[in-house]
């Protein structure tokens, strides 16, 4: 059977945790070859902080992880059993894979973020600000 990738439920702000909690899981249950890639998804971001640009970090999909592997009832049972992850995106009753094409363009979104960095708070023609 081949890898599929899955969308995974974590607690929020935990995704990171999530990912290497799964990891550790994963290796001390000696399932390597049934798990090929583990990603939260982020983007860069470039923010005013005192004046000065800063650059940071922020997940695309807060409280979710992506994880690339073989389903079946071991391998569903080792992520789930995970401390920090809650469930797989779904039905409810089975988890449903994502598409190739969905997984790229979140590739994607990544990589154009490393390579441009888009502003943390943008504003369309129109919008009024006010400053306190």
């Amino acid at each position: 059977m081949a890898h599929q990738w899955y969308v995974v439920h974590t607690y929020s702000g935990f995704e990171n945790r999530a990912k290497q909690n799964l990891e550790e899981r994963i290796k001390n249950l000696g399932k390597a070859e049934f798990f090929s890639d583990i990603l939260v998804p982020t983007e860069t971001v470039v923010e005013l902080v005192k004046g000065k640009r800063k650059t940071s970090q922020r997940k695309i999909f807060p409280g979710y992880i992506l994880v690339k592997m073989e389903l079946n009832e071991e391998t569903w049972h080792i992520v789930k059993d995970t401390p920090k992850i809650t469930a797989f995106a779904g039905d409810g009753t089975k988890p449903v894979p994502i598409s190739e094409k969905e997984v790229e363009e979140i590739l994607s979104t990544m990589k154009e973020g490393v390579s441009k960095a888009k502003p943390k708070v943008s504003f369309n023609a129109g919008d009024n600000v006010r400053v306190i």
